[in-house]
């Protein structure tokens, strides 16, 4: 498949095709920014990659020059058909209709992934970016995952502590993975044109967890309660959740103990402060 707006626009003339705006459908249509991102992900004949809303198979054609194996899951039943016709001729794709947020990945894997090391690369739906990446972080299968986001996404994706978009996800994907953008690309080279601009981030997972954390439930819980309210201090961040189980001046007690001064805010704290908050909070 070309990926130019000519070749694109034959394929949804020939099927009728209309936009979905509740899908969060923006088609490539720059056939170099695919290409880009197999290259710079480095899949190769090894990997069994799960692609997330594959659209008009712009990524999928570049995937399966370059992976053993390429399972393309799309929820829309529309592009089905189309997409079945367009890669029919290649063995090393697998069509699937399915919502990725409701999908049993490590079920699905379990077989290709004695054969292939699986992986994701995917130009992600706007609309499920952060329950679509927090599911398919937490399967726990994946060696890595490139995904297209949204460019404020892929700045929360990598902030560190002290930045206005430092929060909760940002805590998440750096304690699960290595996450660092490879490129931005242009509302220009969608159809149709999103109003953002957009990143491709690259997760490397981690093999052993960056921070010594016992229980990582009780940590993302005092994660997300400190940055559930931003403005507030972290002990009346975390007040406005653990209490009155635990009193103001208990929390911040807990808080000065662990080293960090009683008016100190959630946003300046790192990974590793939380980690060493959460253990003595739950002590």
């Amino acid at each position: 498949m070309r990926g130019n707006v000519n070749t694109i626009g034959e394929i949804l003339k020939k099927h009728d095709f209309r936009f979905s705006k509740s899908k969060g459908q923006n088609f490539l249509i720059d056939a170099n920014i695919p290409e880009k991102i197999v290259r710079l992900s480095g899949i190769n004949e090894t990997n069994c990659v799960l692609e997330v809303g594959p659209g008009l198979g712009a990524l999928t054609s570049e995937l399966c020059k370059a992976a053993g194996y390429v399972v393309a899951a799309e929820l829309d039943m529309r592009l089905i058909p189309i997409l079945s016709e367009m890669f029919s001729d290649r063995a090393n794709v697998e069509i699937v209709q399915a919502n990725i947020l409701k999908m049993d990945i490590g079920g699905f894997f379990a077989e290709k992934a004695k054969k292939f090391r699986p992986c994701v690369c995917a130009n992600l739906p706007y609309n499920i970016t952060t329950p679509a990446l927090t599911k398919l972080i937490n399967t726990g299968i994946f060696e890595f995952i490139t995904v297209m986001v949204q460019r404020e996404v892929a700045g929360r994706m990598i902030a560190g502590q002290g930045s206005s978009e430092y929060g909760a996800f940002s805590v998440f994907t750096n304690f699960y993975s290595e996450p660092r953008i490879l490129f931005d690309v242009p509302p220009e080279c969608f159809m149709p044109k999103p109003k953002v601009h957009s990143s491709v981030v690259m997760l490397e997972m981690r093999s052993t967890r960056l921070l010594p954390c016992e229980n990582e439930g009780e940590f993302f819980k005092v994660v997300r309660a400190a940055f559930g309210q931003r403005r507030k201090t972290l002990v009346n961040a975390l007040y406005a959740v653990f209490g009155p189980a635990k009193t103001k001046e208990d929390i911040a007690g807990i808080v000065v103990e662990c080293g960090f001064d009683v008016n100190v805010r959630g946003e300046e704290l790192s990974p590793e402060d939380f980690a060493r908050l959460s253990q003595m909070f739950f002590r």
